[in-house]
C-alpha cells in the first residue's frame, strides 16, 4: 500500500483567515505559509464577508488558475475570546478538487479558533494535517484525510437532480460536455449553483475531469481570464449581468426559470439529431427509475458513452496512424447531425487525423 496520506497532504497550498471586525471593516488578516495579492483579492471578492449584506455563506468553493479555494465562515456568537471580530473565515487552498474533504477540514479549524482566538492554532492543525493526514483534538472535533476519497467528491453531485428539472434538455448539457464546449449557469443562490454545477462533469465521467469545473464566477477581468483559459468549462454565476455576455458561453443555462439557451454562434456545432434523442431518452429513463442511484445513472450514461467512443476508435484504427478523417465518417452514411456530432467528439476526443 503506498502512502496515499503523504500524496493527499501534498496538495495542500495555504490557509488564511479573513476577519470582519466590529467596525464592519473586513482584512486579511493571516496566512500560512503564503498567499499572492492576485488571488488574496479573488478570494476576499469570494468571501461572503466584503459583501453589504451580510448573507452567511457557511462553505463556498471554487477555482482560479487551477488552483481550488474553500471558504468556511463562522458568526462568531458571545461569549468568546474574539472581542473584537463578529465574523471571520477559514480559506484553504489547494491543488485537488474535494469539497467536503475541505469543508470538514476548515470547520475543524474554525472551532479551534473560536476557542484559542489565535492563528497559531490554525497553523499547527493545518500543519499537523500536512505531515500526518490527520489532526485531533479533543474538543473541536477531528479530521481524517484518508475518510475523503476524491471519488466520492466526483460522485457527490446528483444528475438526477439536473434531469428531474430539465429531462429531456439534459442532452443539451450532455452534448456540449462530451464537445468541450463552455456552459455558464446562472443563479442569485451560490448554494444553488455549487450544488447544480459539481454535478455536470459527471455526464462525461470517461474524462473524471473536474478542472472543467468554475462553480462560482464574478465578472471581474482576472476571473474571466482565468476562464478563458480554458477550453470548454461550467462556470456559475450570481450576476444577472451574465445573461447578455454571450462572448462567455456556448450553452447557457438559466437555474431559477430553467431555460437552457444555445447561442447563435453554437448552434451548428450543437445540431441534435436522432442519436442525441436516442441518448437523451436513455439518460431520462435511467434518471427517472427510482430503484437507480445516481451512482448508478452515471455508470448508465457512461457505458452509453462508452459505446460511441468505441466505435469512432473502431473507425479510426481503419485509418492510418489509428486517426479518424471526415472522409471516413462520411462513408458511413450518418444522417447529417450524427456525423456532425461524431466529427466533433473526434476532434475532442483526439481521434482526429488534422
Amino acid at each position: 500500500e503506498w502512502d496515499m496520506a503523504e500524496s493527499e497532504t501534498q496538495l495542500m497550498l495555504s490557509v488564511g483567515l479573513i476577519e470582519k471586525d466590529v467596525n464592519a471593516d473586513t482584512l486579511w488578516v493571516w496566512c500560512y505559509p503564503s498567499v499572492s495579492a492576485e488571488l488574496r483579492d479573488v478570494l476576499l471578492r469570494k468571501c461572503c464577508l466584503t459583501l453589504d449584506s451580510l448573507v452567511l455563506h457557511t462553505f463556498v468553493f471554487g477555482q482560479y488558475y487551477r488552483t481550488w479555494y474553500y471558504i468556511s465562515t463562522v458568526d462568531v456568537q458571545e461569549p468568546t475570546v474574539l472581542k473584537k471580530v463578529t465574523h471571520f473565515s477559514v480559506v484553504i487552498t489547494a491543488k485537488d478538487f474535494n469539497p467536503e474533504k475541505y469543508a470538514a477540514f476548515s470547520r475543524v479549524l474554525c472551532r479551534m479558533y473560536v476557542k484559542h482566538g489565535n492563528p497559531v492554532k490554525i497553523m499547527e492543525g493545518y500543519i499537523a494535517v500536512l505531515t500526518k493526514g490527520i489532526c485531533q483534538s479533543d474538543e473541536n472535533g477531528s479530521f481524517l484525510i484518508r475518510d475523503y476519497d476524491v471519488r466520492k467528491a466526483y460522485l457527490a453531485g446528483s444528475i438526477k437532480d439536473v434531469v428531474s428539472q430539465f429531462g429531456m434538455e439534459t442532452i443539451i448539457l450532455y452534448t456540449a460536455l462530451m464537445l468541450k464546449k463552455r456552459i455558464v449557469i446562472y443563479h442569485p443562490r451560490v448554494e444553488a449553483l455549487l450544488e447544480f454545477t459539481r454535478a455536470l462533469p459527471a455526464l462525461a465521467w470517461h474524462r473524471k475531469d473536474w478542472s472543467i469545473l468554475h462553480p462560482y464566477v464574478h465578472l471581474e477581468d482576472r476571473e474571466l481570464e482565468s476562464l478563458r483559459s480554458c477550453t470548454g468549462y461550467v462556470a456559475g454565476f450570481v450576476d444577472p449581468e451574465v445573461t447578455n455576455r454571450s462572448d462567455l458561453f456556448d450553452v447557457f443555462v438559466n437555474l431559477p426559470d430553467s431555460e437552457i439557451t444555445i447561442s447563435q454562434h453554437a448552434k451548428e456545432a450543437m445540431a441534435m439529431g436522432k442519436l442525441h434523442k436516442e441518448i437523451g431518452h436513455f439518460i431520462v429513463q435511467s434518471a427517472e427509475d427510482t430503484d437507480r442511484a445516481d451512482v448508478q445513472v452515471i455508470k448508465d450514461i457512461s457505458v452509453k458513452t462508452k459505446e460511441i467512443l468505441n466505435n469512432l476508435v473502431s473507425l479510426a484504427e481503419e485509418g492510418q496512424d489509428a486517426k479518424l478523417t471526415l472522409e471516413m465518417l462520411k462513408q458511413r452514411h450518418f444522417p447529417p447531425a450524427t456525423e456532425n456530432f461524431l466529427f466533433r467528439l473526434a476532434a475532442a476526443e483526439q481521434l482526429l487525423k488534422i
